[in-house]
């Protein structure tokens, strides 16, 4: 009897509560309808259109689109409830009648919002307004407006629809971007095919467009998405930043390892570092905007660009070795002056220095190539083990041009000009490093070796032209004239000799021409007062005669270019 009591009070109690239920859910529909209504009369609740519907979401309705909102969500409360209790209800049927035609006109919302504001949710627009913190009116009711109807569409259990509309617009929004912003998704084939001059600007608008892309364009739609879609679980692991913008970002991030691999001249060397440097500076903001599991391929394909890179780097670098060693010209640079090779060679070597950060990246992973030959009197030695990878690699490349200069040196018949050509050259080189970039990279003992070496040659040069200048100076007066008579005609024909011959570097020019004048002008100076009185007239030169002389060398013109007589100077004292 008691069982009976308690199992049908129960009951009672069930149905009771199964009847408020209904009851609440009643309610629920008709305030549901009610608004519904008040935006969609019944005659167009069957129409597909976007635009023949009054916006519940403008400015002067946003008090009326809460209370849509608001209907609709309670409207599913009620069906969760109702369901728990009575899923056989034929009220829910009716129910669920409303709630498709609730989240159809969210949709029509949802895309209409979309379209009417591509001004304000323009993924750059959103980008610089989040970082300055500028934000007008219609672009925040634009974004609260979005997010509002997703919330619901999603809660409602419609986030795959309210996606589908945001995904179709973005994802046109992105490439159109990119568009203006001059890149081209260009596949492998047709990388392939482009000249030169054409890759070289498509890969200058890559560089201009790549940060902009990532900083403005990316960065914005990733804001975007996940303000719209933040309460959206699902969404957020489907991730609908990445539905649309990874076929850009990929396509974006592809194209500079696709262009390394196309091309390994040197000369193109300089741009494929520019590119490399680019993206390296810019991966810590790649890292932060591609973050989720869903956008990891970008981060991959970033890895590959850069591998394809630095081993296209690489490739150029070996082939600029490979052109030096072949390099044979047999052609003679006029007095001696500095080789076209080397000029070449050290400009070379001196933009790549600009890039020693990047390139400290890329060279370790390489094996260098061999020594040149080390007979030569460039000398050998220029690196040892506790170099660094990329001082090693500068100091090998510099190496391979002295050996090419040693041998070139030694088509002059001429042994001081061969030691003048030797001179110019290896001057250039160590001034070049002394002066630029390169001096961070190599040590100082490479400089002060090969400065050293730059001395060796003067000495040796000017030993060859004017050793025999002083040389057997007479005891006596009467061999005075005979010496002056000799040591005049030897620098007659050095000074003639040496017509033409040049020394590039001013300051080097100076040094040598001091040099020379401080071994002969003192000595010859104060024998040419010792016995000036007793010779005859107009024999020898007067110790300003020299100086003058010597004055007019190594400008590679000759000076004058003639030797007008070899007589004194009534105006020396």
């Amino acid at each position: 009897m008691v069982l009976f009591a308690f199992t049908s009070s129960s009951s009672k109690l069930k149905h009771s509560h199964k009847s408020f239920s209904e009851s609440l859910m009643e309610d629920n529909i008709k305030d549901a309808e009610a608004i519904i209504h008040q935006w969609i009369p019944p005659e167009l609740l069957d129409s597909s259109s976007f635009c023949c519907i009054s916006s519940l979401f403008s400015t002067g309705n946003r008090e009326e689109a809460r209370r849509f909102i608001g209907a609709v969500n309670s409207l599913h409360s009620g069906m969760v409830t109702l369901v728990s209790v009575n899923p056989s209800s034929m009220k829910l049927v009716r129910a669920e009648n409303l709630m498709k035609i609730s989240m159809n006109h969210l949709s029509k919302e949802f895309y209409r919002i979309l379209k009417s504001n591509r001004r304000y949710l323009d993924p750059e627009s959103v980008s610089v307004r989040s970082r300055v913190s500028t934000k007008s009116v219609s672009d925040e009711d634009a974004m609260a407006d979005l997010k509002m109807i997703a919330d619901c569409m999603t809660t409602s259990g419609y986030g795959k629809e309210c996606f589908r509309i945001y995904k179709k617009i973005r994802k046109s929004m992105i490439v159109e971007a990119l568009d203006r912003l001059g890149f081209e998704n260009l596949s492998f084939s047709q990388i392939q095919k482009l000249d030169w001059e054409v890759m070289e600007k498509k890969i200058r608008n890559w560089l201009r467009a790549a940060r902009r892309a990532l900083t403005t364009l990316f960065s914005g739609e990733r804001i975007l998405s996940d303000h719209v879609f933040s309460s959206s679980a699902a969404i957020r692991r489907e991730s609908a930043f990445a539905e649309i913008t990874l076929e850009s970002a990929l396509a974006m991030f592809s194209f500079p390892g696709n262009m390394a691999k196309c091309r390994k001249s040197p000369e193109k060397i300089f741009l494929t570092l520019d590119v490399y440097q680019s993206i390296t500076e810019l991966l810590p903001e790649i890292e932060k905007v591609f973050s989720y599991d869903s956008t990891s391929s970008v981060l991959s394909q970033i890895a590959v660009t850069l591998t394809d890179l630095g081993d296209g780097v690489i490739s150029m670098l070996d082939e600029f070795e490979s052109s030096i060693s072949k390099e044979s010209s047999k052609s003679l640079i006029s007095g001696g002056g500095i080789h076209q090779l080397t000029r070449y060679v050290m400009n070379f070597i001196v933009f790549l220095a600009d890039f020693s950060d990047t390139l400290s990246t890329i060279i370790p992973r390489t094996s260098l190539s061999h020594f040149p030959e080390e007979n030569s009197s460039s000398g050998s030695g220029d690196v040892n083990s506790s170099s660094s990878p990329l001082e090693k690699r500068i100091a090998w490349l510099i190496l391979f041009l002295l050996c090419k200069i040693d041998a070139k040196s030694r088509l002059y018949s001429d042994v001081a000009l061969s030691y003048l050509f030797l001179i110019n050259n290896l001057n250039y080189v160590v001034v070049k490093v002394r002066t630029s970039s390169l001096k961070e990279i190599l040590s100082s003992d490479w400089l002060e070796k090969h400065e050293g070496k730059v001395k060796k040659y003067v000495a040796k040069f000017e030993e060859i032209v004017w050793g025999e200048m002083m040389t057997s100076l007479p005891t006596a007066e009467e061999e005075a004239e005979e010496f002056l008579s000799r040591f005049s005609d030897r620098f007659e024909e050095a000074y003639k000799r040496q017509t033409g011959w040049v020394v590039t570097d001013p300051k080097l020019r100076d040094e040598i021409k001091v040099s020379v004048a401080m071994v002969i002008i003192p000595t010859y100076s104060e024998f040419y007062k010792k016995y000036r009185v007793g010779l005859r007239k107009n024999v020898g030169f007067a110790p300003g005669d020299i100086g003058n002389y010597l004055s007019d060398l190594y400008f590679g013109s000759g000076g004058s270019g003639t030797f007008s007589s070899i007589h004194s100077s009534d105006s020396y004292v």
